[in-house]
């Protein structure tokens, strides 16, 4: 129950500030993709949490494998559907013509970053399990759903557009990075509600990048491939 009312509760957020935000610009805002947005929250949360208990954890481990798993098949089940498409999300290895040249110098200080941040906040000993689940679940489960099918859907519910850094931004930008930090950051438990400002700032902020190199090249390769580098790092320093 706790997990059904912290979802609800990011839901709530989303559609309240989304729908503030589409007041001011009306002619470029659609209620109908936002709603999309809340489906697909949801359905990630679903799955992400085996069905809230419902579905046996077959798999087992420390690490929620499972739940990772499905809720990747649901967003590429989504991303199969013909509002969607694979390329349009940016499920897709092909990088557009150029774009290399200005998101390698990026990813290498995002890579920078959080080398540093292992070496002064070393991790205890990982299992080796550990080191194969943040190599691989993070960034294959959650850039695909947020820069992907999420972010695209947040883009068709807010069409208003401005131009910086090369790409060209809108409120669903900020929203999907809103989620992403929230997805962290909020919760119920103990009869109250949650939220963490720190854990919010460090998950919402670097996913601006993301959200960039996303819009930059196309593709989601290198989103990917950052996060699980920042998720990993930390263990193999």
């Amino acid at each position: 129950m706790n997990a059904v009312i912290g979802i609800s509760g990011v839901v709530a957020i989303l559609l309240v500030v989304g729908s503030g935000l589409g007041l001011l610009d009306r002619k470029q805002f659609s209620f109908r993709w936002l709603l999309v947005v809340a489906g697909l929250v949801v359905l990630n949360d679903l799955l992400l949490t085996n069905g809230y208990g419902i579905i046996s954890n077959v798999i087992g481990g420390n690490w929620n494998w499972q739940g990772k798993l499905l809720a990747l098949a649901g967003t590429l089940g989504v991303a199969s559907l013909a509002p969607f498409g694979w390329k349009r999300v940016g499920l897709t290895f092909q990088q557009r013509s150029g774009s290399l040249r200005s998101a390698l110098p990026i990813a290498f200080l995002y890579c920078g970053f959080f080398l540093v941040i292992a070496l002064f906040f070393p991790s205890d000993p990982p299992t080796t399990e550990d080191v194969v689940f943040q190599l691989t679940m993070p960034g294959l489960e959650e850039e695909p759903f947020y820069r992907g099918i999420l972010l695209f859907a947040f883009d068709r519910a807010f069409c208003g557009r401005f131009r910086f850094l090369g790409v060209d931004w809108g409120w669903g930008a900020v929203l999907s990075c809103v989620a992403f930090g929230l997805a962290h950051a909020f919760g119920y438990s103990n009869g109250a509600l949650s939220f963490e400002p720190m854990i919010f700032a460090l998950t919402a902020v670097p996913s601006v990048i993301a959200v960039w190199l996303r819009y930059r090249t196309g593709s989601l390769l290198l989103p990917v491939g950052l996060h699980n580098f920042g998720n990993a790092i930390g263990l193999l320093v």
